[in-house]
């Protein structure tokens, strides 16, 4: 029983990473699928971004991704780091910037998982499916 409670809290703890443990994440996607160039100053959980999955500032290359992402499967949690290492070196939403993504082999699940998270939460209706960051 207590190998099956320390298996349930690892997997947890692995949903829910510490800002720390979200930097270092970052800093494993960028190596993997962005060839490192993507270098944020900071990445940290954030309680106050309305909509948003996550947000970047170009200035000083902070990252911030939502609370509401914590408990999500592990992959969910990547694409949104990526997407917003993606920011760090192209702001909009271009091809350039999706292209970028290609590298991710979960890149249209994950949108589709947070589509529909969104779906759920806003009670059925269809927001804008492009407010994901």
């Amino acid at each position: 029983m207590a190998k099956m409670l320390a298996r349930l809290d690892d997997k947890e703890r692995r949903r829910r990473p510490s800002d720390e443990e979200l930097v270092a994440r970052a800093r494993e996607l960028s190596v993997r699928y962005l060839d490192g160039r993507a270098r944020p100053s900071s990445v940290r959980w954030s309680s106050n971004q309305g909509r948003r999955w996550g947000s970047c500032t170009l200035v000083d290359g902070s990252i911030r991704i939502s609370t509401r992402v914590q408990g999500m499967p592990a992959w969910v949690l990547d694409y949104v780091l990526l997407h917003e290492l993606a920011h760090l070196l192209h702001a909009g939403h271009g091809p350039d910037f999706w292209k970028l993504l290609d590298g991710y082999p979960r890149t249209d699940r994950a949108r589709g998982f947070l589509e529909g998270v969104s779906f759920f939460q806003d009670g059925g209706s269809m927001g804008d499916p492009a407010q994901d960051d």
